[in-house]
């Protein structure tokens, strides 16, 4: 059975426990706003002076027009509880605050580039199980949470391979390595516990002369293995390139497998590397559940809901990711991280792990 995690809603006038079974029950949340205090700027958190990269690229910023600031996101109390039962619903819902209209005039740019400082880029991920084998081998579509529903990213398992292996795509239709709406990929070692995210460059044995076409590893994250069967909230590493002073991600270009950066992070060798965690939801003894702050964009209760941090910051949100609905879900991220990988740690978090649950 599924270990899952589930909300608990709360309104002015009432307090709701909504209890979960094996198959993730869902409850509608209400809200109530929290005044969210500003925070310095987190960038230094995530700065570790390595070179600028050496490849050309576009001087042009993509313009995060009306994006939502920190400071205007209200917050909702979102709780989660390992408790078994029938979920109850909530009389009252409310609409998740969207993102505002922000242009992307260079798909292929905008998904690699850091989210803007300061700016939260809301997204929603789409799971398509039509047809014969999308049970197995399902679609996941990201767009842009706003009135446009701008399209970002898609991804997909690939078959006939040994370990997970999604492939990443700009292109919803076009969902093959060899295409060149290919950008990147996640693949997984044999245990689906430890997961790699790649760009769409080169392997390294058809690297050139000086090594600029190899293709970079963006993130790494890791799955604690649950090895005494405690049915609690999942515990995730993620590990990320640093950023340069130019606010540039740091190039990770692993000459072979002993060189990635779930290596650096096993011996720690830290440098130019980043290391965050998912947020620990605190156990609540008068409601029986695990409190979680979602800012109002998690409706129902999930084993795969979500915050990840830095533990110098923890009330800095690098990423959250949680479901609204039975195949809908909702990704926001920030600065440092771009929208591959967001989606790609998104993707990690759906694939089976057998040695975690």
């Amino acid at each position: 059975a599924n270990s899952t995690q589930c909300c608990v809603t709360m309104s002015p006038m009432s307090l709701t426990a909504a209890t979960s079974s094996d198959e993730e029950d869902d409850s509608d949340s209400s809200t109530k706003p929290i005044r969210s205090e500003k925070k310095k700027n987190p960038a230094s958190l995530f700065q570790t002076g390595g070179e600028p990269p050496k490849e050309k690229k576009s001087k042009k910023k993509v313009p995060p027009k009306g994006a939502e600031s920190e400071e205007e996101a209200t917050e909702t109390l979102q709780k989660n509880s390992n408790k078994k039962g029938k979920a109850k619903k909530s009389k009252k819902k409310e609409e998740r605050p969207p993102s505002p209209v922000i242009e992307v005039d260079n798909l292929e740019e905008f998904v690699l580039q850091p989210a803007p400082q300061g700016v939260t880029v809301k997204c929603r991920v789409t799971r398509d199980k039509k047809g014969m084998d999308r049970g197995l081998y399902p679609t996941y579509y990201l767009h842009l949470d706003n009135d446009k529903k701008v399209f970002l990213l898609a991804g997909r398992k690939r078959k006939k391979s040994k370990t997970s292996n999604y492939l990443i795509s700009i292109d919803p239709t076009d969902l093959s390595r060899g295409g060149e709406n290919f950008i990147g990929k996640l693949r997984s070692n044999l245990m689906g516990t430890r997961f790699t995210v790649f760009d769409n460059g080169a392997n390294p044995d058809r690297a050139n002369a000086d090594w600029s076409n190899v293709r970079q590893e963006l993130s790494a994250v890791v799955y604690e293995t649950n090895v005494l069967g405690f049915k609690g909230p999942r515990k995730m590493t993620v590990i990320i390139p640093g950023m340069n002073a130019d606010c540039e991600r740091v190039p990770i270009r692993p000459r072979n497998d002993n060189d990635g950066l779930l290596m650096r992070w096993q011996n720690r060798n830290m440098d130019n590397v980043i290391e965050l965690h998912n947020k620990a939801p605190v156990w609540n003894d008068e409601t029986q559940s695990y409190v979680l702050n979602f800012h109002g964009r998690v409706t129902h209760a999930s084993v795969k809901n979500f915050q990840i941090v830095h533990s110098s910051d923890p009330d800095y949100i690098v990423m959250q990711f949680g479901r609204v609905a039975d195949d809908a879900f909702t990704m926001d991220y920030n600065y440092p991280l771009c929208a591959v990988q967001a989606f790609a740690i998104a993707l990690s978090s759906f694939d089976g792990k057998l040695a975690c649950e």
